[in-house]
């Protein structure tokens, strides 16, 4: 099972559906799935079911199936719950601790990817209520761009990376909650508090 950056055990096993992913033939892997559904609901996606494969299939380019399906559809209505949460019980679906750095990094930056890509989407498809994307949200889509684009061959494996890594992991976590937050609220509080946007090198 995959465990967050708490130790809590996630219902969604990052290894089993990136199995799953490879069988299928497809080139994307479980961060980039729910970055993506992330984006979406933070656009203002249905929370129903099919709607986090129809969103997946139009943004990300492609078409799952059996038991994989059924897997992020679960991971879709559970994501949507988990945003709502008010203890924020929400954390991205990325790598156990137990990979190597660079490959974490790398599944990181595919979640960022993939809610800029969810995210679009869902605006394009006239999911969003409001014409313009609040300034909060602006931010945030600034900042998950530029974390996708982070230089792997410059990553060192040592104290200080992942200290880096971990801090980009709780920042796109409270990134996410404050996208959503903002389809929700408008003028209110915000729930990134003291989390600011970290160092990428």
């Amino acid at each position: 099972m995959t465990t967050n950056s708490r130790g809590e055990v996630s219902q969604f096993d990052f290894e089993e559906m990136s199995n799953l992913l490879l069988e299928q033939g497809q080139a994307v892997s479980p961060a980039d799935l729910h970055g993506c559904l992330c984006g979406l609901l933070a656009a203002g996606a249905s929370h129903e079911a099919e709607a986090g494969i129809a969103g997946l299939n139009q943004a990300l380019d492609v078409d799952l199936y059996g038991e994989l399906a059924e897997q992020v559809m679960a991971l879709h209505v559970a994501t949507a719950q988990s945003l709502e949460d008010d203890e924020f019980d929400f954390y991205p679906l990325l790598m156990d601790d137990g990979a190597d750095l660079a490959s974490r990094t790398s599944a990181l930056a595919g979640w960022c990817r993939s809610f800029l890509a969810g995210y679009a989407q869902a605006g394009t498809a006239g999911a969003s209520a409001r014409s313009t994307v609040p300034a909060d949200t602006n931010e945030v889509l600034r900042d998950l761009a530029a974390i996708a684009e982070v230089d792997l061959d410059e990553l060192a494996d040592d104290e200080e990376s992942e200290k880096n890594y971990a801090e980009l992991a709780e920042y796109i976590r409270f990134a996410a909650l404050n996208a959503y937050a903002d389809r929700l609220v408008s003028g209110g509080e915000h729930l990134h508090g003291d989390h600011e946007s970290p160092r990428l090198h």
